[in-house]
């Protein structure tokens, strides 16, 4: 009995051995972040080797889950987990959970590097929820101790970074500056395909300080350094660039075309991805614009038609062709629009299953647009308070000034149509010039030119709608509208500024400015910048009588007809050319 129990105890005490054994063993395993597995990430990351790196990751889980304040290397791990979230490993835990495993105790005892680490991944966490604000002091943090950090490729997305939250705040020169400093650094490191992933940020925000052609020798340099590689969702974002740069400038044709071949990009990354649902949104802008393209041509057809039909009867055969183009070109609009809002619709899918403030905020408004141009004033007003109020709750104040402009255009649009009012006639109106105010003061929040110059823009064409029919105020706010857009005029900004210059110089009629100077009013003005403005003034004329010809223009007056050309696209006559 006694050999009996002693056996027993004995294996009891073998169990617990094993067990401990174990306990130890994988303690020792949970302790080991090998230097390699960081190595091997970072190279990835620093080639753009996208599925090699996704696969690195799926075949250490138990790693990534696992990971422990305790163990050497875990925040360095984290920071690199980090980057590859980013670039869209979907990672479970997530970083922000597994961010919660180091309490202000374990945070404690980490060397400064691993600390640095931590608030590395505490950026990028905060950047993907859209809180720039919460995100940038991070990354300033990361950046001011170099030296304690010793990683310049950790360096390097720190300074890419913030240089896009920069952007999203609008903050564009300062976003270049930093965006800069992580490219060059990271072709300091040798690392050509990493640098050419900034380079396409850098080249969007050359785009927006209106340095076009920079920007596409920028974004062609980058492409080839990545075309061999399987970085689709760069790839795509090069794409949508050439894509968004064709539809400000009219090409819309071509805008589609490059929106597609984003499109394919993205979905071999992956179907649903985020940034497919912003080509979408993008793409149905395009349809829009060739939508409106198209029905100012019926518009004017069935104008011209009326002033022929009084007065000379056509063929019966000529009126019916006439008459035949109209309907293809009403239904191909209607056809368009639909289309438009079906790609909408499919972001809006796509941005509820991965939620976004900013991308599903795009959604409403260009939706907006679409039924503002159908004359449903109502559904255009839902979409766009939707936008500002998703806006507002993350401070995006790009988002908010769009959502502003698009308010005053609706609020005109019932001006003009001489919808509601009730006892106050004027209610619309004033409605209108409140949204134009605002836009302007939300624009001012950032260094977007473009909604700078049309937030002026559709407060000048409130100034002089219907209810206001306020020239001289009309006329300072296309002033300060064409200053804000400078020569990097978008097709719509130089659309909608020859329709604001023809209501405020009426045909036949003497220019305010003009009239002001004859009695001796130049307010601040300098004489050098009274004589510009006689020179657009003057010019402008000349090319009307001249028969829009700019060489008759520099003969008559004996000007370069490079001048004559300058001139003209800074008063909105001439579509400037890109620089």
């Amino acid at each position: 009995m006694g050999a009996r129990q002693g056996s027993q105890a004995k294996d009891r005490r073998n169990r617990d051995q094993r067990a401990k054994d174990r306990q130890a063993k994988d303690r020792q395993a949970k302790a080991q972040i090998e230097e390699s597995l960081l190595a091997e990430l970072q190279a990835h990351v620093a080639a753009r080797q996208i599925e090699s790196g996704l696969a690195c990751l799926a075949s250490h889980e138990e790693i990534i889950s696992g990971i422990d304040p305790s163990q050497a290397n875990a925040a360095r791990l984290l920071a690199l987990l980090a980057i590859w979230s980013d670039i869209g490993f979907a990672a479970s835990p997530s970083v922000k959970e597994l961010l919660a495993r180091f309490d202000s105790r374990s945070r404690s005892r980490l060397p400064i590097s691993d600390f640095i680490c931590l608030r590395m991944a505490q950026g990028m966490a905060a950047m993907a929820e859209e809180a720039m604000d919460a995100a940038i002091p991070h990354f300033d943090f990361v950046l001011s101790l170099p030296e304690e950090l010793d990683n310049q490729f950790l360096l390097a997305i720190a300074y890419y970074w913030k240089g896009r939250c920069l952007r999203r705040r609008g903050d564009y020169d300062e976003a270049l500056i930093y965006t800069g400093q992580g490219k060059d650094l990271a072709l300091e490191l040798g690392h050509p395909r990493m640098g050419a992933v900034m380079q396409v940020l850098e080249s969007w925000l050359l785009f927006q300080q209106g340095k076009w052609k920079e920007a596409v020798r920028l974004s062609e340099v980058a492409e080839t350094a990545l075309r061999q590689t399987d970085d689709y969702v760069t790839l795509g974002n090069i794409q949508s660039f050439y894509g968004r740069m064709a539809r400000r400038e009219g090409r819309f044709d071509q805008a589609i075309e490059m929106f597609s071949g984003a499109i394919e990009h993205y979905r071999k990354r992956d179907p649903r991805h985020l940034n497919l649902a912003r080509s979408l949104a993008n793409m149905a802008l395009a349809k829009r614009g060739i939508a409106l393209q198209l029905q100012r041509r019926v518009d004017l057809d069935a104008q011209r038609l009326r002033k022929t039909s009084s007065r000379a009867r056509k063929g019966s055969s000529v009126r019916a062709a006439e008459i035949s183009a109209r309907t293809d070109h009403r239904r191909r609009v209607t056809q368009l629009r639909r289309e438009a809002l079906e790609h909408l619709e499919t972001a809006r899918e796509i941005y509820r299953q991965r939620p976004t403030h900013h991308g599903l905020g795009t959604v409403y408004i260009n939706a907006a647009y679409i039924h503002l141009d159908s004359g449903d004033f109502q559904r255009a007003e839902e979409e766009s308070v939707s936008a500002y109020k998703l806006a507002a709750e993350k401070h995006d104040y790009i988002l908010m000034g769009r959502a502003r402009i698009l308010q005053c255009m609706i609020e005109n649009a019932k001006v003009e149509e001489g919808i509601g009012g009730g006892t106050d006639p004027g209610i619309h109106a004033r409605r209108a010039f409140d949204f134009s105010q605002e836009a302007v003061e939300l624009a001012k929040h950032t260094q977007h030119h473009i909604l700078l110059a049309t937030a002026y823009l559709w407060q000048g064409l409130t100034q002089c709608n219907s209810f206001f029919d306020n020239e001289e105020a009309a006329r300072e706010s296309y002033d300060l509208a064409r200053a804000a857009c400078g020569a990097a005029q978008p097709d719509s900004i130089w659309q909608d500024l020859q329709t604001l210059r023809a209501r405020i110089v009426r045909k036949g009629s003497v220019d305010p400015a003009l009239k002001a100077w004859s009695q001796g009013a130049v307010g601040e003005k300098s004489f050098r910048q009274i004589s510009e403005e006689f020179a657009e003034i003057v010019i402008a004329r000349v090319w009307e009588r001249e028969g829009r010809k700019v060489s008759r223009v520099a003969s008559r007056l004996s000007i370069s007809p490079k001048k004559v050309r300058r001139i003209l696209a800074r008063v909105g006559r001439r579509k400037p050319r890109s620089k």
